[in-house]
Protein backbone atom coordinates (compact mmCIF):
# COMPACT_ATOMS: atom_id res chain seq x y z
CA UNK A 1 0.00 0.00 0.00
CA UNK A 2 3.18 2.14 0.50
CA UNK A 3 3.24 2.94 -3.31
CA UNK A 4 -0.79 3.81 -3.87
CA UNK A 5 -0.52 7.55 -2.26
CA UNK A 6 2.46 8.69 -3.79
CA UNK A 7 1.04 7.39 -7.42
CA UNK A 8 -2.47 9.17 -5.89
CA UNK A 9 -0.57 12.09 -5.36
CA UNK A 10 0.98 12.63 -8.55
CA UNK A 11 -2.54 12.36 -10.42
CA UNK A 12 -4.15 14.63 -8.75
CA UNK A 13 -1.16 17.04 -8.90
CA UNK A 14 -0.63 16.76 -12.78
CA UNK A 15 -4.76 17.43 -12.79
CA UNK A 16 -3.82 20.25 -10.72
CA UNK A 17 -1.60 21.39 -13.13
CA UNK A 18 -3.89 21.03 -16.17
CA UNK A 19 -6.58 23.01 -14.52
CA UNK A 20 -4.12 25.69 -13.67
CA UNK A 21 -3.45 25.50 -17.46
CA UNK A 22 -6.86 25.31 -19.11
CA UNK A 23 -8.89 26.86 -20.83
CA UNK A 24 -6.77 25.15 -23.58
CA UNK A 25 -7.13 23.64 -27.31
CA UNK A 26 -7.84 20.04 -27.35
CA UNK A 27 -4.67 19.32 -29.11
CA UNK A 28 -2.36 21.28 -26.07
CA UNK A 29 -4.37 19.28 -23.75
CA UNK A 30 -3.97 16.08 -25.35
CA UNK A 31 0.01 16.28 -26.01
CA UNK A 32 0.49 17.23 -22.11
CA UNK A 33 -1.55 14.67 -21.00
CA UNK A 34 0.97 12.52 -23.12
CA UNK A 35 3.98 14.12 -23.60
CA UNK A 36 4.71 16.64 -20.73
CA UNK A 37 8.40 16.23 -19.62
CA UNK A 38 7.15 15.02 -16.06
CA UNK A 39 3.87 13.89 -15.89
CA UNK A 40 2.78 12.45 -19.44
CA UNK A 41 1.87 8.86 -20.19
CA UNK A 42 4.43 8.12 -22.89
CA UNK A 43 7.42 9.43 -20.35
CA UNK A 44 6.37 6.74 -18.26
CA UNK A 45 6.28 3.14 -18.10
CA UNK A 46 3.92 2.05 -20.01
CA UNK A 47 1.70 -0.73 -19.64
CA UNK A 48 1.53 -3.18 -22.83
CA UNK A 49 0.43 -6.53 -22.68
CA UNK A 50 -1.71 -8.44 -20.75
CA UNK A 51 -1.21 -7.00 -17.71
CA UNK A 52 -0.74 -3.26 -19.06
CA UNK A 53 -3.35 -0.85 -20.45
CA UNK A 54 -3.63 -1.75 -23.47
CA UNK A 55 -1.97 -5.08 -26.65
CA UNK A 56 -0.92 -4.20 -29.74
CA UNK A 57 -0.84 -6.60 -32.79
CA UNK A 58 2.99 -7.27 -32.33
CA UNK A 59 2.22 -8.75 -28.81
CA UNK A 60 -0.66 -10.86 -30.06
CA UNK A 61 1.36 -13.02 -32.56
CA UNK A 62 4.62 -12.92 -34.46
CA UNK A 63 3.28 -13.73 -37.31
CA UNK A 64 2.16 -9.99 -37.65
CA UNK A 65 5.75 -8.39 -37.58
CA UNK A 66 7.14 -11.53 -39.55
CA UNK A 67 4.39 -10.72 -42.72
CA UNK A 68 5.04 -6.53 -42.19
CA UNK A 69 9.19 -7.73 -42.29
CA UNK A 70 8.46 -9.83 -45.24
CA UNK A 71 6.96 -7.29 -47.35
CA UNK A 72 9.77 -4.70 -46.63
CA UNK A 73 12.30 -7.33 -47.75
CA UNK A 74 10.63 -7.79 -50.76
CA UNK A 75 10.38 -3.68 -51.68
CA UNK A 76 14.65 -3.37 -50.97
CA UNK A 77 15.27 -6.25 -52.68
CA UNK A 78 12.64 -5.08 -55.91
CA UNK A 79 14.72 -1.51 -55.35
CA UNK A 80 18.27 -3.44 -55.90
CA UNK A 81 19.03 -4.59 -52.13
CA UNK A 82 21.06 -1.00 -51.79
CA UNK A 83 23.28 -1.84 -48.39
CA UNK A 84 23.21 1.36 -47.31
CA UNK A 85 19.40 1.16 -46.37
CA UNK A 86 18.20 0.81 -42.79
CA UNK A 87 15.57 -0.46 -41.08
CA UNK A 88 13.53 2.21 -38.79
CA UNK A 89 10.37 2.18 -36.52
CA UNK A 90 8.29 5.11 -34.57
CA UNK A 91 7.34 4.33 -31.79
CA UNK A 92 8.46 0.93 -30.99
CA UNK A 93 7.11 0.10 -27.80
CA UNK A 94 8.74 -3.31 -26.37
CA UNK A 95 10.51 -4.00 -29.55
CA UNK A 96 8.51 -6.95 -30.28
CA UNK A 97 7.72 -5.72 -34.06
CA UNK A 98 11.24 -5.01 -34.60
CA UNK A 99 12.45 -8.19 -33.50
CA UNK A 100 9.95 -10.25 -35.73
CA UNK A 101 10.35 -8.18 -38.54
CA UNK A 102 13.71 -8.04 -38.70
CA UNK A 103 13.79 -11.76 -38.18
CA UNK A 104 12.49 -11.93 -41.30
CA UNK A 105 13.68 -9.36 -43.38
CA UNK A 106 17.04 -11.46 -42.75
CA UNK A 107 16.21 -14.27 -42.97
CA UNK A 108 14.31 -13.31 -46.37
CA UNK A 109 17.45 -11.27 -47.76
CA UNK A 110 20.45 -13.12 -46.05
CA UNK A 111 21.32 -9.32 -44.80
CA UNK A 112 21.24 -7.76 -41.75
CA UNK A 113 20.21 -3.71 -42.06
CA UNK A 114 21.15 -1.30 -39.43
CA UNK A 115 18.13 -0.56 -37.00
CA UNK A 116 16.82 3.13 -35.99
CA UNK A 117 14.02 3.70 -33.26
CA UNK A 118 12.59 7.06 -32.94
CA UNK A 119 11.54 6.87 -29.21
CA UNK A 120 11.30 8.99 -26.28
CA UNK A 121 10.23 6.74 -23.80
CA UNK A 122 12.84 5.95 -21.57
CA UNK A 123 11.54 2.61 -20.01
CA UNK A 124 10.84 1.15 -23.66
CA UNK A 125 14.15 2.07 -24.63
CA UNK A 126 15.56 -0.07 -21.93
CA UNK A 127 12.62 -2.63 -22.96
CA UNK A 128 14.01 -2.52 -26.55
CA UNK A 129 17.43 -2.77 -25.91
CA UNK A 130 17.28 -6.45 -24.38
CA UNK A 131 14.76 -6.86 -27.12
CA UNK A 132 17.12 -5.90 -29.70
CA UNK A 133 20.42 -6.18 -28.39
CA UNK A 134 21.70 -8.46 -31.58
CA UNK A 135 21.17 -5.40 -34.06
CA UNK A 136 22.93 -2.83 -31.55
CA UNK A 137 20.33 -0.19 -32.67
CA UNK A 138 20.24 3.50 -32.27
CA UNK A 139 17.97 5.63 -31.09
CA UNK A 140 16.45 8.77 -32.16
CA UNK A 141 14.09 11.38 -30.00
CA UNK A 142 12.88 12.64 -33.81
CA UNK A 143 12.15 11.72 -37.28
CA UNK A 144 14.60 14.74 -38.78
CA UNK A 145 17.64 12.85 -36.83
CA UNK A 146 17.66 9.56 -38.82
CA UNK A 147 20.49 8.84 -41.26
CA UNK A 148 20.02 10.03 -45.03
CA UNK A 149 19.29 6.71 -46.58
CA UNK A 150 17.04 4.41 -48.45
CA UNK A 151 15.00 3.82 -45.21
CA UNK A 152 12.57 0.60 -44.69
CA UNK A 153 9.95 2.06 -42.05
CA UNK A 154 7.32 0.59 -39.89
CA UNK A 155 4.68 2.83 -37.00
CA UNK A 156 2.34 0.66 -35.34
CA UNK A 157 -0.02 2.43 -33.99
CA UNK A 158 2.20 5.32 -33.70
CA UNK A 159 0.02 7.86 -35.31
CA UNK A 160 -2.98 7.27 -33.14
CA UNK A 161 -1.32 8.71 -30.22
CA UNK A 162 -0.52 12.10 -31.44
CA UNK A 163 -2.58 15.00 -30.70
CA UNK A 164 -5.44 16.07 -32.58
CA UNK A 165 -7.40 19.21 -33.13
CA UNK A 166 -10.70 19.36 -33.26
CA UNK A 167 -12.80 21.70 -34.56
CA UNK A 168 -16.99 21.98 -34.43
CA UNK A 169 -19.10 23.29 -36.71
CA UNK A 170 -22.45 25.83 -35.67
CA UNK A 171 -24.21 26.87 -38.56
CA UNK A 172 -22.17 28.38 -41.04
CA UNK A 173 -19.29 29.22 -38.39
CA UNK A 174 -16.51 26.71 -36.66
CA UNK A 175 -14.90 27.14 -33.51
CA UNK A 176 -11.95 25.41 -31.82
CA UNK A 177 -12.63 22.87 -29.00
CA UNK A 178 -11.05 23.39 -25.74
CA UNK A 179 -10.86 22.07 -22.84
CA UNK A 180 -12.17 24.25 -19.89
CA UNK A 181 -10.68 24.13 -15.90
CA UNK A 182 -13.08 22.30 -14.56
CA UNK A 183 -12.30 19.77 -17.35
CA UNK A 184 -15.63 20.25 -19.47
CA UNK A 185 -15.36 20.41 -23.49
CA UNK A 186 -16.44 23.66 -25.04
CA UNK A 187 -16.05 25.82 -28.21
CA UNK A 188 -13.36 28.23 -28.64
CA UNK A 189 -12.15 30.93 -30.67
CA UNK A 190 -13.84 30.77 -34.14
CA UNK A 191 -11.77 29.54 -36.93
CA UNK A 192 -11.82 29.26 -40.92
CA UNK A 193 -13.22 26.28 -42.64
CA UNK A 194 -10.83 23.18 -41.14
CA UNK A 195 -12.11 20.86 -43.93
CA UNK A 196 -13.03 20.99 -47.89
CA UNK A 197 -15.84 18.14 -47.39
CA UNK A 198 -19.28 19.39 -46.26
CA UNK A 199 -20.23 17.92 -42.70
CA UNK A 200 -23.57 18.65 -40.70
CA UNK A 201 -24.29 21.21 -38.23
CA UNK A 202 -22.79 20.73 -34.88
CA UNK A 203 -20.61 17.82 -36.26
CA UNK A 204 -17.03 17.53 -34.76
CA UNK A 205 -14.02 17.31 -37.37
CA UNK A 206 -10.63 16.10 -36.66
CA UNK A 207 -7.48 17.13 -37.81
CA UNK A 208 -3.99 15.78 -36.68
CA UNK A 209 -1.20 18.26 -37.65
CA UNK A 210 1.58 16.60 -36.01
CA UNK A 211 0.89 13.51 -37.93
CA UNK A 212 0.32 15.04 -41.04
CA UNK A 213 4.01 16.71 -40.51
CA UNK A 214 5.66 13.05 -39.47
CA UNK A 215 3.76 11.49 -43.06
CA UNK A 216 5.33 14.44 -45.16
CA UNK A 217 8.32 13.78 -43.79
CA UNK A 218 8.65 10.16 -44.62
CA UNK A 219 7.19 10.98 -47.79
CA UNK A 220 9.95 13.51 -48.71
CA UNK A 221 13.04 10.60 -47.33
CA UNK A 222 11.42 8.16 -49.65
CA UNK A 223 11.52 10.45 -52.78
CA UNK A 224 15.07 11.52 -52.23
CA UNK A 225 16.43 8.33 -50.78
CA UNK A 226 14.45 5.01 -51.56
CA UNK A 227 12.91 2.49 -49.34
CA UNK A 228 9.03 2.56 -48.25
CA UNK A 229 7.19 2.63 -45.10
CA UNK A 230 4.50 0.29 -43.79
CA UNK A 231 2.16 2.44 -41.43
CA UNK A 232 -0.73 0.44 -39.81
CA UNK A 233 -3.29 1.35 -37.37
CA UNK A 234 -7.33 2.17 -36.50
CA UNK A 235 -9.27 4.62 -37.84
CA UNK A 236 -10.96 5.42 -41.55
CA UNK A 237 -9.47 5.12 -45.18
CA UNK A 238 -11.77 7.84 -46.05
CA UNK A 239 -11.87 11.51 -44.01
CA UNK A 240 -14.80 11.70 -42.05
CA UNK A 241 -16.53 13.88 -38.86
CA UNK A 242 -16.81 12.72 -35.03
CA UNK A 243 -15.33 12.65 -31.91
CA UNK A 244 -13.28 10.23 -31.60
CA UNK A 245 -10.57 10.50 -29.06
CA UNK A 246 -10.83 7.36 -26.57
CA UNK A 247 -9.13 6.93 -22.93
CA UNK A 248 -7.70 3.32 -22.04
CA UNK A 249 -6.41 1.97 -18.99
CA UNK A 250 -6.42 -1.97 -17.73
CA UNK A 251 -7.95 -2.82 -21.18
CA UNK A 252 -11.14 -0.65 -19.99
CA UNK A 253 -11.98 2.53 -21.82
CA UNK A 254 -12.34 4.86 -19.44
CA UNK A 255 -13.36 9.07 -18.93
CA UNK A 256 -10.83 10.98 -21.38
CA UNK A 257 -10.62 13.17 -18.31
CA UNK A 258 -9.97 10.73 -15.45
CA UNK A 259 -6.54 10.48 -14.25
CA UNK A 260 -4.66 12.99 -16.85
CA UNK A 261 -0.92 11.33 -17.46
CA UNK A 262 -1.54 8.05 -16.17
CA UNK A 263 -4.26 7.13 -18.94
CA UNK A 264 -3.51 6.19 -22.73
CA UNK A 265 -5.06 8.94 -24.81
CA UNK A 266 -6.02 7.99 -28.99
CA UNK A 267 -7.85 9.26 -31.75
CA UNK A 268 -8.54 8.11 -34.77
CA UNK A 269 -6.12 8.03 -37.74
CA UNK A 270 -7.23 10.00 -40.84
CA UNK A 271 -5.55 7.41 -43.60
CA UNK A 272 -6.66 10.58 -46.41
CA UNK A 273 -4.69 13.04 -44.62
CA UNK A 274 -1.98 11.14 -44.33
CA UNK A 275 -1.72 9.64 -47.92
CA UNK A 276 -1.87 13.49 -49.04
CA UNK A 277 0.81 14.29 -46.72
CA UNK A 278 2.80 11.74 -47.77
CA UNK A 279 2.13 12.49 -51.60
CA UNK A 280 2.91 16.36 -50.64
CA UNK A 281 6.38 14.94 -49.44
CA UNK A 282 7.16 13.47 -52.96
CA UNK A 283 6.28 9.71 -52.83
CA UNK A 284 3.02 7.15 -53.54
CA UNK A 285 1.16 6.27 -51.41
CA UNK A 286 -0.77 2.99 -51.31
CA UNK A 287 -4.28 1.88 -49.28
CA UNK A 288 -5.09 1.60 -46.70
CA UNK A 289 -5.89 -1.58 -46.93
CA UNK A 290 -7.72 -3.73 -44.17
CA UNK A 291 -5.02 -5.33 -41.69
CA UNK A 292 -6.80 -8.72 -42.31
CA UNK A 293 -6.95 -7.91 -46.46
CA UNK A 294 -2.89 -7.11 -45.94
CA UNK A 295 -2.04 -10.17 -43.89
CA UNK A 296 -3.80 -12.65 -45.58
CA UNK A 297 -1.91 -11.22 -49.23
CA UNK A 298 1.37 -11.65 -47.39
CA UNK A 299 1.35 -14.61 -46.75
CA UNK A 300 -0.34 -14.95 -42.96
CA UNK A 301 -2.18 -18.33 -43.09
CA UNK A 302 0.44 -20.25 -44.70
CA UNK A 303 2.68 -18.91 -41.91
CA UNK A 304 0.60 -19.53 -39.25
CA UNK A 305 0.18 -23.74 -40.83
CA UNK A 306 3.64 -23.76 -40.95
CA UNK A 307 4.30 -22.42 -37.30
CA UNK A 308 1.44 -25.18 -36.19
CA UNK A 309 3.24 -28.40 -38.20
CA UNK A 310 6.34 -27.49 -36.13
CA UNK A 311 4.60 -27.24 -32.97
CA UNK A 312 1.09 -29.00 -33.07
CA UNK A 313 0.32 -28.11 -28.84
CA UNK A 314 0.49 -24.68 -29.70
CA UNK A 315 -2.13 -24.94 -32.81
CA UNK A 316 -5.05 -23.57 -31.50
CA UNK A 317 -3.22 -20.54 -29.68
CA UNK A 318 -1.76 -19.64 -32.94
CA UNK A 319 -4.94 -19.81 -35.27
CA UNK A 320 -7.09 -18.06 -32.12
CA UNK A 321 -4.18 -15.25 -32.35
CA UNK A 322 -4.55 -15.27 -36.41
CA UNK A 323 -7.81 -14.95 -35.91
CA UNK A 324 -8.01 -11.76 -33.88
CA UNK A 325 -5.48 -10.10 -36.55
CA UNK A 326 -7.38 -10.54 -39.98
CA UNK A 327 -11.40 -11.40 -38.60
CA UNK A 328 -13.89 -8.26 -40.16
CA UNK A 329 -15.44 -8.83 -35.73
CA UNK A 330 -11.46 -7.85 -34.50
CA UNK A 331 -8.94 -5.85 -35.93
CA UNK A 332 -8.97 -6.98 -39.81
CA UNK A 333 -10.98 -4.04 -40.89
CA UNK A 334 -10.94 -1.70 -37.80
CA UNK A 335 -6.54 -1.13 -38.54
CA UNK A 336 -5.34 -0.62 -41.85
CA UNK A 337 -2.25 -0.31 -43.73
CA UNK A 338 -0.85 2.49 -45.57
CA UNK A 339 2.25 1.78 -47.85
CA UNK A 340 4.06 4.55 -49.17
CA UNK A 341 7.02 4.14 -51.95
CA UNK A 342 8.63 5.77 -54.07
CA UNK A 343 6.63 7.19 -57.18
CA UNK A 344 6.79 4.49 -59.68
CA UNK A 345 7.13 1.59 -57.40
CA UNK A 346 4.88 -1.38 -57.34
CA UNK A 347 3.72 -2.99 -54.29
CA UNK A 348 4.87 -6.41 -53.63
CA UNK A 349 1.15 -7.13 -53.30
CA UNK A 350 -2.21 -5.66 -53.94
CA UNK A 351 -2.88 -2.79 -51.85
CA UNK A 352 -6.54 -2.28 -53.07
CA UNK A 353 -9.91 -2.93 -51.86
CA UNK A 354 -10.82 -2.66 -48.01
Amino acid sequence: MADVAPAQARVSGFRDILSKRCPMTVHDWMHACLADPDHGYYRKGVRVGAAGDFTTAPEISQIFGEMLGLVLAQIWLDQGADPNAILAELGPGRGTLMHDAARAFAKATKARLPVHLVEINESFRAAQAAKLAAYAPTWHDDIATLPDAPILLLANEFFDALPVRQFRRVGAKWFERIVTPDFQFADGAEVATPVAHDVPDGAIVETCPAGESVARAIGSRIAQHGGAALIVDYGSPVSGWGDTIQAVRDHKKVDVFDRPGETDLTAHVDFTALARAAQQGGCAAHGALGQGDFLRRAGAHARAAALSAANPAARTTIETALRRLIEPTEMGTLFRVLLLLPKGSAPPIPMDGH
